[in-house]
């Protein structure tokens, strides 16, 4: 079998290898995709640090195991049952694989599939030369959204989900949005585009605070500063109502409490943070009983509705994610990337690896970068 490059975690400690790896055989109703991009996500961090969640929810007897999910490639391969997709396609994947049989599959909630398997977490990933994915979850791209762009849908699709709710009743709103990490400045310019009139964004850090802004952001809140009384300037700028929506994506304390509180009765709160302790502390009475809020949790995208609207979105023009892209790297400099991602301050947002030095070269030039 032939060998491809590929980026693996091949120890329960800190770190991955870039290896020389067989390339993957698919199976009648998988295709495989040579990658063209594939981008870091905050999971991603967390099983290249091999922390307790990853210890927890991938485990030692998992690996080696192939890392990364975002993905956008070329269908080089199509199995012998597979009908919509075929050779030549240009193509990204929905990252969370239903299982097609249970309650959740059948009632058109496939994204909270009970027995969800994930990509780069349940199986190998898109950290390498090539990837096979079912077809299921294949997602033909729109060839004017460029690699290192449609690799980014699956957190887009978070962002865009996150912001438009169950109702998609956002425009003329205001929102708050709580957390300054990729997804939560996509969101940024997600609510931009789709006519969210005043938006409030806080957040820790400079460097991404300022994509915010580029992003379309309002009013700037830090987190970490106590010069502003951040429930108050929502509310005072909102006509003392406070947000009509808030999205909390930090999952800290912190975000909670006073996301709830600048919340206005009768309010969506969308929940996507991931908390670092669970269960955790929330006001339930004065937060959600009393104020009639209608609590959104977030966990992934609605397949394939939230899919169209970000392709739509990207591949007219109406939302630049230009922005929150801030790095490019070969594949083999993997560790170099981990490394700015998790640097602190930040210093990046989204981080895009590419295996063929050739693809990298026309990404950078699409840039501006030298």
């Amino acid at each position: 079998m032939a060998k491809m490059k590929a980026v693996v975690k091949t120890k329960p400690v800190q770190g991955a290898e870039y290896l020389d790896v067989d390339t993957p055989k698919i199976t009648q109703d998988e295709v495989l995709v040579k990658v063209r991009a594939t981008s870091i996500c905050g999971t991603d961090v967390h099983i290249y640090k091999w922390d307790p969640w990853s210890q927890g929810r991938i485990g030692e007897k998992a690996l080696p195991q192939i890392l990364g999910h975002e993905v956008a490639g070329e269908v080089v391969e199509v199995g012998s049952t597979v009908k919509k997709i075929k050779v030549g396609d240009y193509v990204s994947a929905e990252t969370h694989i239903p299982c097609k049989a249970c309650i959740q599959c059948l009632t058109g909630q496939e994204h909270i599939c009970a027995n969800l398997k994930i990509l780069g977490v349940d199986r190998d990933g898109a950290f390498a030369e090539y990837i096979a994915i079912p077809e299921s979850v294949c997602w033909v791209n729109d060839r004017a959204i460029p690699p290192e762009f449609a690799s980014n849908q699956e957190p887009l699709g978070n962002a865009t989900y996150t912001v438009l709710g169950a109702d998609y009743n956002v425009a003329g709103r205001t929102m708050a949005i709580i957390g300054d990490g990729p997804i939560a400045l996509f969101a940024v310019g997600v609510a931009r585009a789709v006519g969210v009139t005043k938006i409030f964004l806080v957040g820790k850090y400079d460097f991404n605070m300022e994509i915010g802004k580029k992003l379309g952001a309002d009013h700037l809140l830090y987190a970490n500063k106590d010069d502003v009384d951040r429930v108050k300037f929502v509310k005072d700028n909102t006509n003392g109502f406070g947000a009509d929506i808030v999205l909390e994506m930090a999952g800290s304390p912190q975000a909670l409490d006073e996301g709830f509180k600048m919340l206005r009765k009768g309010g969506r709160f969308s929940a996507f943070g991931i908390a670092s302790e669970s269960p955790t502390l929330i006001d339930y009475n004065n937060g959600i009983v009393f104020k009639g809020s209608q609590v959104h949790g977030i966990n992934g995208r609605l397949m394939f509705d939230t899919w169209f609207r970000v392709r739509n979105l990207l591949a007219s023009g109406r939302l630049d994610i230009s922005p929150v892209v801030t790095h490019l790297y070969l594949l083999s400099e993997f560790a170099k990337a981990f490394e700015e991602m998790m640097a602190r301050p930040r210093k990046s947002a989204k981080i895009v690896l590419f295996p063929d030095k050739k693809e990298y070269e026309e990404a950078r030039r699409r840039r501006g970068m030298r």
